[in-house]
């Protein structure tokens, strides 16, 4: 399935029914009064967070939405029906935001949340509704109210605990296959990865967490180098990055340490919030380095780098310290939500200040 995270679509909620202006005929009963019914409200257009879902692709070629319009009003105190509504599945993570403006309207974050993006309009009413002791024969009616209609600019930003950034070839897309259920496309050469990939790494029963690997980043991304930073935005919700850094490369003339301040770079031109993220250094890649020279690549890369966060050493080929990686990356999350949903500690000394007291 192709992946698509932007998209633009028209979305029309229905037109209220008119209201109906009408009188009882019927034999034997004279000034029967008014009987017009109103109209029917017009039909809602939701948008349903859907978990099934990982892509927009589904608004790329159908962009008109359009909800049924109520029926009018009917003689002998008949009401109209009201329209149907229509429910847009999207994946969970999207944004909906105006096309015009570029305002942020909703966010779709919780499995089956459902809200409404365009409301129907109102039926109008029928001489039935104006009836009263001094107005006994009403001829007055009103046309049902118009739908919303809108243009709303859909973007998808994947709700991930765990973000892959690096150089194309540094073995991303390995190191997710090798520790999650994601299943990529592994090659031996540079931008593989052409969309993201998401992968849920089991730790043990009921211990989860979502790993997404996004297409490599390079020097020169911000000026559209590369796949530039269109992708990017799927790293913003993680809350967690890992930076790897291939130790081997193919090309003795680059360099690891300068690649890896690159992207460093770039990260802080795109979104200052995401550069400040906790960032662990996963050195990829050592079953390539002779064992005798390890520990002095390492130590060599740090200090050139001057990393303060954890150091990660792991082969992602023949998953050497894949697994303490994982344990690691749960136990930082699982302490993360903890601590999310840790009650706040209130001082005893201001304990009961909000109370009033005599």
């Amino acid at each position: 399935m192709k992946f698509v995270d932007e998209a633009t679509i028209d979305v029309a909620a229905g037109d209220g029914g008119n209201g109906c202006a009408s009188f009882r005929h019927e034999k034997y009963k004279e000034f029967g009064g008014p009987d017009g019914g109103d109209g029917g409200r017009g039909g809602h257009v939701y948008a349903l967070a859907d978990a099934s879902l990982n892509t927009l692709v589904d608004f790329r070629y159908t962009r008109r939405f359009e909800a049924q319009r109520g029926e009018h009003g009917k003689g002998s105190d008949m009401f109209g029906v009201k329209g149907d509504d229509i429910v847009l599945k999207m994946p969970v993570g999207t944004i909906i935001s105006d096309a015009e403006t570029g305002e942020v309207l909703f966010e779709l974050l919780q499995p089956g949340e459902q809200i409404t993006i365009a409301k129907g309009g109102d039926g109008g009413f029928g001489n039935m509704h104006y009836k009263s002791s001094t107005n006994r024969a009403p001829r007055q009616k009103t046309p049902g109210w118009p739908g919303e209609r809108r243009t709303l600019k859909l973007e998808l930003k994947v709700l991930a605990d765990v973000g892959l950034l690096g150089m194309p070839n540094a073995g991303k897309s390995t190191l997710i296959a090798a520790i999650s259920n994601a299943r990529p496309k592994i090659a031996d050469y540079p931008f593989t990865t052409l969309h993201p990939n998401l992968g849920v790494v089991r730790v043990g029963p009921e211990k989860s967490f979502v790993v997404a690997d996004v297409p490599g980043l390079i020097e020169g991304a911000s000026e559209g180098a590369g796949l530039g930073h269109q992708f990017l935005r799927h790293l913003q919700r993680t809350r967690l990055l890992l930076h790897l850094v291939d130790v081997a490369p193919f090309d003795d003339t680059v360099d690891p340490v300068q690649q890896a301040k690159a992207i460093a770079a770039e990260l802080k031109k795109f979104d200052p919030a995401l550069y400040a993220k906790p960032r662990w250094l996963v050195l990829n890649k050592l079953d390539m380095v002779p064992a005798e020279e390890r520990e002095s690549r390492v130590k060599d890369i740090v200090k050139r780098l001057k990393h303060k966060g954890p150091v990660f050493e792991i082969s992602a080929l023949t998953r050497e310290g894949c697994e303490l990686l994982v344990q690691k990356i749960y136990a930082h999350i699982a302490k993360v939500h903890e601590d999310a949903q840790a009650p706040a500690v209130v001082d005893p000394r201001f304990a009961g200040s909000d109370q009033q007291t005599d």
